[in-house]
């Protein structure tokens, strides 16, 4: 896809992180945006600084983990701009800990938002891109799932969200291979961002209610605390990823990596898959992250 001006963009997660920036950024290419989002007064903030800037915008309040949510956000697209050229499934959250200490609700939760809510934009977008190219015969459509370098590893405490990312990954790819099969007028590309820095790691003020938290153990405190510092580190921002994105769909291309230095892990790991050998840790070039961990547990647990 080469051309963006006029064409509409929708966004999910479009409040916070990355989805804010993709929304920047497509108003700068002169798209239409559609954002979503579930939390409202975020979606006020990037919806005024949009209208600000004369862009046609429209704000619609979803819960992507909900099927007919994700029905209205589309319906509510089509009835405002006629089309939709470009979906976003962004919106994420993220729980960490030991894999059995965590609760039903808490793989209900990221389950829902991560995996069910790329589902459902992906099953229903799709349908409704193949919908719009029998109108528009020039009809070019694009779909990015954001996903994560954590669907390519598997590391310590982060069994829930290293699950969902690990089944995007699966998804987009088998996305990719179907839509080439029938030579579709739709491309598709996958976000694997590493530690950046977009909000996702405060994702608990926006759960909801009839799935509620239990109180944190001393491995999901850790988790936590980890979590914050790798990406308060972190050199690359949303708004770097926000461009890599839009070129990658200017070009066509499928995997977009903020720190392809992490490619190096996913490599050992693609190599004890190959040679039947048992999970290497993921640690090994940098003990002392173990060793931080380690403690930082054994002090949360003592609080």
């Amino acid at each position: 896809m080469k051309t963006f001006e006029g064409r509409v963009a929708v966004i999910t997660g479009a409040g916070s992180g990355f989805g804010r920036e993709f929304a920047l950024k497509a108003a700068k290419l002169k798209m239409k945006v559609v954002l979503a989002d579930v939390q409202e007064n975020s979606l006020y903030f990037i919806r005024e600084d949009l209208e600000d800037q004369g862009v046609e915008v429209l704000a619609v309040q979803c819960d992507v983990s909900k099927r007919e949510q994700v029905q209205a956000l589309a319906d509510a697209a089509m009835a405002r701009f006629g089309a939709v050229h470009v979906v976003f499934n962004n919106a994420g959250v993220c729980s960490s800990g030991l894999v059995w200490e965590h609760s039903h609700e808490d793989w209900e939760w990221v389950m829902g938002v991560n995996v069910w809510g790329v589902i459902h934009g992906v099953r229903i977008f799709t349908n409704l891109m193949f919908e719009c190219a029998k109108k528009d015969p020039h009809f070019e459509g694009h779909i990015v799932n954001t996903a994560s370098m954590a669907g390519f590893l598997t590391t310590p405490l982060s069994s829930i969200y290293d699950t969902t990312k690990h089944a995007i990954v699966a998804l987009t790819e088998c996305l990719y291979q179907d839509l080439h099969l029938v030579n579709a007028p739709i491309n598709c590309s996958l976000i694997c961002p590493y530690f950046v820095p977009t909000g996702i790691s405060q994702s608990a003020r926006n759960r909801p209610a009839d799935l509620p938290q239990s109180e944190l153990t001393a491995s999901q405190k850790a988790a936590q605390f980890m979590i914050e510092r790798a990406i308060v580190s972190s050199k690359v921002s949303a708004r770097d990823i926000a461009n890599l994105t839009f070129d990658a769909i200017a070009n066509d291309q499928f995997y977009i990596y903020s720190h392809p230095s992490a490619l190096g892990l996913v490599k050992d790991r693609m190599d004890d898959i190959l040679k039947q050998q048992n999970p290497g840790d993921p640690y090994k070039t940098a003990p002392h992250i173990r060793t931080m961990l380690l403690n930082k547990m054994a002090e949360k647990a003592d609080k």
